[in-house]
């Protein structure tokens, strides 16, 4: 059984059919359905999805500008396409779908209240059951609990979590000559307060807009969104669609599961600290719960069930925790010097590039800190330059004259392509 019909449970839903096992999806909600999300797919992403996949791309980002909370904007292009920008309701629809066609059978409108692997509910050391709202038990092998931030799977396994973050964000409908200005570039700016950012990403007659920052800043976040979307000049616009989210990472010590409960993506607290990027993640850890809950639902006893679902925590913090680990770095480092970050990515070609790599998929954050000296010295420079006596990061608010002087331009970029 799965729980939850986003990204990571339709991927642990089909990983599972695939393998010739029964699954049950339950989804609290009607499909399709909004989720705040930027809805950005780049390349781990894309090489995670079902054979036949195809994405319902609403643009093709080419090129990416940058700016300090609204100045020293550059603006970095490549020939070959970066990612690409879905709307989340057609997305996880059909997500959903091929989980079905492998074999899955979808139930919306169910709500989990609790699970249960002892009591009078459970016939047998090798059953979950698991309680809906309506007062229904459905039994299973193994669950994988893929309900979301919030999760009440989450909560049954103990997930614990160190990093909590605020987005919000809105779906500005805008005229053709708006739009037009838009296509195939996003922005990306480096917020005021440490560790936010806005974004653009444009999907036809709509651009996705958003601001995200640390949880217990709501005033300024939301200020900070305000702010951002005048600015841009499209205050005068109306959202169709306003929204706010939390965003909620592990700890690195968080359990990924109880007995014969496995929990992925959001539910896991599984997304990349730094850019809070988590469609990638729920694809990924998604796919691998429910590999490992097949393994599980086949353990006869406890001590087998127990050994499969170690296996699946050592291949999630293998391959995401390592990522996880760099971009809690790469967080800290942005906390404190937002300039420095912004001058390095837009001023050196190499930093450009690995964004590039890392965008498409040919590379990962993790894997490239592991292999390339050159990338792991730069960011133990960057960790030996960070301080917080200029005013930047925890113990002071903004940019520090600094950086200010790094990201301030020397005269027009000429366009570099990649």
């Amino acid at each position: 059984m799965v729980v939850g019909a986003g990204p990571a449970g339709a991927s642990a839903a089909y990983a599972a059919a695939v393998a010739g096992r029964r699954v049950l999806l339950l989804e609290k909600s009607e499909l399709p359905r909004y989720k705040t999300c930027g809805g950005g797919i780049i390349g781990p992403s894309r090489d995670t999805l079902p054979p036949g996949f195809e994405l319902p791309l609403q643009d093709r980002v080419h090129a990416v500008t940058f700016s300090l909370d609204g100045r020293f904007a550059r603006t970095r292009r490549s020939r070959r396409m970066l990612f690409g920008l879905i709307n989340r309701p057609e997305f996880d629809a059909q997500l959903v779908e091929h989980a079905q066609k492998a074999g899955a059978e979808l139930r919306t409108g169910a709500t989990v209240t609790r699970v249960e692997q002892h009591g009078p509910g459970v016939p047998d050391r090798r059953t979950v059951a698991v309680v809906l709202a309506d007062g229904e038990t459905v039994l299973a092998r193994a669950v994988v609990g893929a309900d979301g931030s919030a999760s009440r799977i989450g909560a049954h396994v103990g997930v614990k979590l160190g990093q909590v973050d605020l987005g919000l964000e809105a779906e500005i409908p805008v005229p053709p000559s708006v739009a037009e200005d838009w296509k195939g570039r996003v922005l990306i700016d480096w917020g005021p307060m440490p560790g936010s950012y806005g974004w653009v990403f444009p999907k036809g007659d709509t651009l996705t807009v958003g601001v995200i920052s640390a949880r217990g800043e709501g005033a300024a976040t939301k200020r900070y969104m305000e702010d951002f979307v005048a600015r841009l000049g499209l205050a005068g616009f109306e959202p169709t669609i306003s929204s706010g989210h939390l965003t909620r990472c592990r700890t690195d010590d968080s359990p990924l599961s109880r007995g014969r409960v496995l929990v992925c993506g959001d539910a896991a607290g599984l997304l990349e600290p730094w850019t809070r990027e988590g469609i990638s993640y729920a694809l990924r850890s998604g796919r691998l719960a429910g590999e490992w809950a097949v393994r599980v639902a086949e353990s006869n006893d406890a001590v087998d069930a127990r050994r499969q679902a170690l296996n699946y925590a050592f291949a999630i913090k293998a391959g995401l925790g390592v990522e996880m680990a760099v971009g809690r770095r790469m967080l800290a480092v942005f906390e404190r010097r937002p300039g420095l970050l912004h001058a390095t990515i837009t001023g050196l070609r190499p930093a450009w590039n690995a964004f590039a790599d890392i965008t498409r998929g040919s590379a990962t954050l993790g894997g490239m800190v592991r292999s390339n000296g050159m990338a792991r010295r730069a960011l133990e420079l960057l960790d030996k330059r960070m301080d917080t006596s200029s005013g930047v990061g925890p113990a002071g608010r903004g940019v520090s004259a600094r950086d200010r002087a790094a990201a301030e331009p020397e005269g027009e970029q000429a366009p570099e392509e990649v």
